[in-house]
């Protein structure tokens, strides 16, 4: 199985950078993976929904119907790291393909990318910064793939 890393926008902060960069260096050891970033032109404010559209034509372009997507969002099912876990090793058990994790823009995800997707998932009922939830991302399916492998990085 391949999971690909999708998101709307590049990563301005450069700690942020940071970050990203050391779980990709860890994540090559355990799972091949790779990072879509969409990036739509800014529209004013007040253009949200023809934002949130555009954003989500880009990212319907850049996946594969065949792909299994997922949506980083504050409504979506909350996993436990250990149920986590548990839910990507059935995902590679179940022959998935390409996993599509994808964060969305500050203003969410389209209606079209909602019915196109395969489930929500949230890591809180907090909100963080469709730049932040990046980095967390990352570091949550690294410590699942730790679980998976029986390894230390997750302290139980």
């Amino acid at each position: 199985m391949k999971i690909t890393f999708l998101w709307v926008g590049k990563t301005a902060e450069q700690w942020l950078q940071a970050g990203l960069a050391e779980y990709e260096k860890r994540l090559k050891h355990y799972i091949a993976y790779s990072v879509i970033c969409v990036t739509p032109k800014n529209l004013p404010k007040q253009d949200i929904e023809r934002q949130k559209t555009m954003e989500g034509d880009a990212i319907l372009a850049a996946i594969d119907p065949a792909d299994e997507l997922y949506l980083l969002d504050e409504h979506g099912k909350m996993f436990s790291s250990e149920e986590m876990a548990q839910w990507l090793e059935r995902k590679m058990t179940a022959s998935v393909k390409n996993l599509v994790l994808a964060v969305g823009g500050p203003y969410g995800f389209s209606p079209a990318v909602y019915r196109h997707a395969d489930g929500q998932i949230s890591f809180s009922s907090l909100t963080f910064s469709h730049q932040m939830i990046r980095l967390l991302l990352y570091e949550q399916v690294y410590r699942a793939l730790t679980i998976i492998k029986g390894e230390a990085y997750h302290h139980r």
